[in-house]
């Protein structure tokens, strides 16, 4: 493991840095694939003559089952490793993006952009996987390198995606320019699991006690759990509600969606409690073994608006750049770019700023700066100049980005072992936040819509102030019954 100070990623020759580059790539491919469609949204609307609610519809199941693939994710890497999961996501991620690439008509189209909600789950692997390698005072810095060059796959396929299937030309270019993403992805992943290591030799990689629910450290943190366990299933529903006025859902089938909701929440309440039966019986569970569940409430809330709404304004921005200044699918969406090209410095930025003055004072500051960004979005019309326009979306975007790395700066340090869970659960509070904003901009205006996301800032900001930032060491048992303290501060 790396014991400098300096994190240097040129260094190839370390082991973490090259681990490093292996992750934040596989990220990247998986948010080229998940955003594929965004940039040619006017082409495939045009093949499908499909009607606005219709494409707005698209946009929001594509975020949809990404929130309870997370939570499966999160545990699957905690139990499996990184190397494993990561790989099998990727291969997959393959499969499903050549299906949609090969649809027929708008319910091929919806169902398939559904399940690639699937791709979303990759970002919570790399996270344990990065945390393994980096140690506390890097691992703001390390994570926001994977999380921000690999949320630029967004970007690169905006950028590219629209060019791409002008070289192939004809009515089926777009699916060419699809077909490529998903045999890079197929093929990646076969890479990854040849070269990627769970962990630096000889290190231990800490599984749960117990799988199936995320442990926690007292009663009180128990009844918390379920209770932060509600909006997942509920944005879910409200999905389901959406798209009746579509035509996916009929109104019978909604209802058997809702009963089937309740029951799997009945189930994951349960499991819960089952891994956690022990501790409720004894009162808790020792003193050097606890962490605050309100740490990882507080990081899921701040994710809901700031990842949330990043992949909201993503899936949006072309085609608000192409209506706005009357533009060309290829000009808007590099246009666009502009807000998730951001990622390359602003996630970096964020979690160094977090490792090196504070994540709790670091975290308030990037609320502010949101607020401040999406309220300026908000007014931007066509008598706007372009350029202005997109420093707007940059400059707003820096904050947003910049708090998501802030986030992911302090998940590994709550609780090793759960890393992956923990990471699970506030990647999925950030899809509950894309499906809640694509929710509300299919009921109201561009400007309405950014006025909203920067109010909803609020929300971070006064729950960041009760943040408690890790100090000194977490304990985890190793496989021979010792106690190994890891620093987190």
């Amino acid at each position: 493991m790396n014991t400098t100070d300096k994190l240097n990623v040129l260094d190839l020759k370390n082991p973490s840095i090259r681990t490093l580059h292996v992750s934040w790539i596989a990220f990247f491919i998986t948010f080229v694939v998940w955003f594929n469609h965004a940039p040619l949204g006017a082409v495939i609307s045009e093949a499908f003559n499909l009607t606005k609610p219709q494409w707005k519809a698209l946009l929001i199941v594509n975020v949809a089952l990404t929130i309870p693939s997370r939570v499966i994710v999160g545990m699957l890497v905690d139990k499996l490793g990184p190397r494993k999961t990561f790989s099998t996501l990727l291969i997959i991620s393959g499969v499903l993006c050549a299906l949609f690439a090969s649809a027929q008509t708008y319910e091929q189209l919806a169902v398939t952009r559904f399940a690639m909600g699937f791709v979303g789950a990759g970002f919570v692997i790399g996270i344990r996987m990065v945390g393994e390698w980096f140690p506390a005072r890097q691992v703001g810095l390390a994570e926001g390198i994977y999380g921000g060059w690999g949320n630029f796959g967004s970007a690169a396929a905006a950028m590219t995606l629209p060019t791409l299937a002008t070289i192939f030309g004809g009515e089926n270019g777009w699916r060419y320019s699809l077909y490529c993403t998903a045999a890079i992805a197929f093929l990646y992943g076969i890479f990854f699991y040849i070269v990627a290591r769970d962990t630096p030799k000889g290190a231990t990689y800490f599984k749960p006690k117990k799988s199936g629910g995320m442990e926690v450290s007292t009663r009180r943190d128990f009844y918390f759990l379920l209770i932060m366990t509600i909006p997942m299933y509920a944005a879910l529903a409200v999905l389901a509600w959406k798209l009746i006025s579509v035509g996916l859902l009929t109104q019978s089938t909604t209802n058997m969606i809702y009963v089937g909701l309740a029951a799997l929440f009945v189930f994951q309440v349960s499991q819960i409690y089952r891994v956690n039966k022990t501790m409720l019986k004894e009162g808790g569970v020792p003193e050097m073994f606890r962490y605050k569940f309100k740490q990882v409430a507080i990081l899921d809330l701040n994710y809901f608006v700031t990842f949330g709404s990043e992949l909201a304004v993503v899936s949006m921005l072309p085609f608000f750049f192409m209506e706005t200044f009357d533009l060309s699918p290829v000009t808007a969406g590099l246009l666009a770019s502009g807000f998730a090209f951001m990622n390359l410095i602003a996630r970096p930025a964020g979690g160094l700023i977090s490792d090196k003055f504070g994540r709790r004072k670091s975290m308030m500051i990037f609320m502010v700066g949101l607020a401040v960004g999406y309220f300026t979005m908000s007014h931007i019309d066509g008598t706007w100049a372009i350029p202005l326009a997109v420093l707007a979306t940059m400059c707003c975007s820096f904050f947003v980005q910049s708090g998501e790395g802030a986030v992911f700066a302090m998940v590994p340090l709550v609780q090793r072992r759960m890393t992956g869970q923990i990471a699970g659960m506030a990647g999925a509070y950030g899809n509950v936040g894309a499906v809640v904003f694509l929710t509300i901009f299919s009921f109201v205006d561009a400007s309405t819509f950014f006025m909203i996301i920067a109010a909803s800032s609020s929300i971070g900001f006064i729950a960041t102030y009760f943040l408690e930032e890790p100090a000194g060491h977490t304990a985890e048992v190793m496989p021979d019954g010792s106690v190994e303290l890891i620093e987190v501060s």
